[in-house]
């Protein structure tokens, strides 16, 4: 139902773009995020956008990475600047979609980023 990608190995201060399409019999959909999971830690939340464009993000990612959506494609993505080794997670999109059948929370697979100092 979502697929990431995008995700990969980059250098610290460098840049990186994560995607997330939904697919399916989609209705609507709600908000979508982006969450992460670093090796031996819990999932947190990295940002949210709502279906008209308002966003939220983690103070420690504010000002560096920027969440959008392209409503017409169901796609979620995650534009990631000035990257620090502390980024590096497993990275996930979540989101609120209605299908014809009903309504849920939907989680894509992970999608890894490194970040080398």
């Amino acid at each position: 139902q979502l697929q990431a990608s995008g995700g990969g190995l980059v250098q610290a201060g460098g840049s990186l773009r994560l995607s997330c399409k939904a697919s399916g019999s989609i209705f609507s959909i709600r908000a979508m995020a982006w969450y992460r999971q670093a090796p031996g830690q819990q999932r947190e939340f990295v940002a949210t956008i709502t279906s008209g464009g308002s966003t939220n993000y983690v103070d420690s990612v504010e000002g560096r990475f920027t969440i959008s959506r392209d409503n017409a494609k169901n796609t979620v993505y995650l534009q990631m600047n000035s990257l620090k080794p502390e980024d590096t997670a497993d990275y996930y999109c979540n989101a609120d979609i209605t299908t014809t059948s009903r309504s849920r929370y939907y989680w894509g697979q992970g999608t890894q980023v490194t970040v080398s100092s």
